[in-house]
C-alpha cells in the first residue's frame, strides 16, 4: 500500500459557508429536515462538516424534535416555512453587520491616515 500524506481539504470562504448554511436551512424550512443532505448532495462537502457549520450559527441540523415532527407532518407547515425564512434571513442581517463592521473599521484607519 503505497504511504500517501495526508492533504488539507478544501478551504471554504465565509460567504461560501453562509450559502451552505442558508440553504441548509431554507431546505429545512420547507420539509422540516433534510437539508443536511441536501447540501451535501448540491455542494459536495461532508455532512459532518455542514452539520457543524449550521450548529455553530445557533441552529439545528439533525431531525426536529416533537414539535418539528408535528409541523413537518402538515400541522403546521407554512408557519415552519415562514419561520425557516426568518431565521434564514436573520443570519444574513448578521453577517451583513458583521461586513459592514469591518469595512467602517478599514474606513476609520484609512481616514486616520489623512
Amino acid at each position: 500500500m503505497a504511504n500517501k500524506k495526508p492533504g488539507k481539504g478544501k478551504r471554504y470562504t465565509a460567504e461560501e459557508k453562509q450559502q451552505i448554511v442558508d440553504f441548509v436551512r431554507e431546505a429545512n424550512g420547507d420539509k422540516g429536515r433534510g437539508g443536511v443532505a441536501a447540501a451535501v448532495k448540491k455542494f459536495g462537502v461532508s455532512a459532518l462538516t455542514v452539520a457543524s457549520w449550521v450548529k455553530a450559527e445557533g441552529g439545528v441540523a439533525s431531525k426536529p424534535g416533537k414539535a418539528g415532527k408535528a409541523a413537518a407532518k402538515g400541522g403546521d407547515g407554512a408557519r415552519s416555512k415562514l419561520l425557516g425564512q426568518l431565521a434564514s434571513l436573520d443570519h444574513e442581517i448578521a453577517a451583513r453587520r458583521k461586513e459592514l463592521t469591518a469595512l467602517e473599521a478599514k474606513f476609520q484607519k484609512l481616514k486616520q491616515q489623512l
